[in-house]
């Protein structure tokens, strides 16, 4: 298990973007150079947890609970295959490429060390949105993600640190619990029926996204074991 690229991007002027400014920085490119990576601050307030990478929408983006995405090359190389085109590692606008990992099927709450001291905790799944969609140009593809739903994983900063690509990837702890990312996707996109069993990810689970399954089952009464 290993990292297979570390990618940054820049603010950049687009027309697609809904961002007030109208800059995105989802085109992700890897770098050869080490990059510390720590908790960058509050959602609205914190952007990326990477050094050198830009958020452009805080709205939606970054923050302390959504500080790092990461993806698998091997899911890259399966849409690869369906889209029939080239995706190079950063393509998803995902910080961390990653090789011989489930990301989509990590538990909430389960940590990695990257390299020497980089310790990660995973948070959500990541939701697509329209700037996903036209930097990628895939009509539709909003839909198509969702109904794949092999979303990759957003993580939290546990304990900050410098990685590179290449670096080892070991998983520390895994939460006895079952609420994987993709778990955590479906409920939030196209199963509400799933939310109460987020609950099981405790404190781990996105603030957000723990709040949207407490609604859940306060609005239709179901008992949360």
């Amino acid at each position: 298990m290993k990292l297979l690229s570390v990618n940054l991007g820049r603010s950049e002027a687009v027309p697609y973007t809904d961002a007030p400014n109208g800059r995105t920085g989802i085109a992700k490119r890897p770098t050869s150079e080490p990059v510390r990576v720590s908790a960058p601050g509050p959602k609205g307030v914190g952007g990326s947890g990477l050094a050198g990478d830009a958020i452009s929408d805080l709205r939606h983006h970054g923050g302390n609970d959504q500080a790092v995405y990461a993806y698998a090359r091997e899911d890259l190389d399966a849409w690869e295959r369906k889209l029939g085109r080239p995706l190079p590692d950063g393509s998803f606008g995902e910080n961390l490429t990653t090789s011989g990992l489930d990301v989509s099927g990590a538990k909430i709450g389960e940590r990695w060390r990257i390299g020497a001291d980089l310790v990660l905790e995973v948070t959500s799944g990541r939701i697509p949105c329209r700037t996903f969609q036209s930097h990628l140009g895939e009509r539709g593809w909003v839909k198509r993600f969702t109904q794949e739903g092999v979303p990759g994983a957003y993580f939290r900063v546990i304990e900050p640190g410098e990685i590179k690509a290449g670096d080892p990837v070991e998983i520390l702890h895994r939460p006895a619990h079952e609420v994987t990312v993709a778990l955590q996707f479906r409920a939030v996109t196209t199963e509400k029926t799933l939310l109460p069993l987020l609950l099981a990810a405790g404190d781990a689970l996105h603030p957000e996204e723990a709040e949207r399954a407490r609604k859940y089952v306060a609005r239709s009464g179901v008992e949360v074991s």
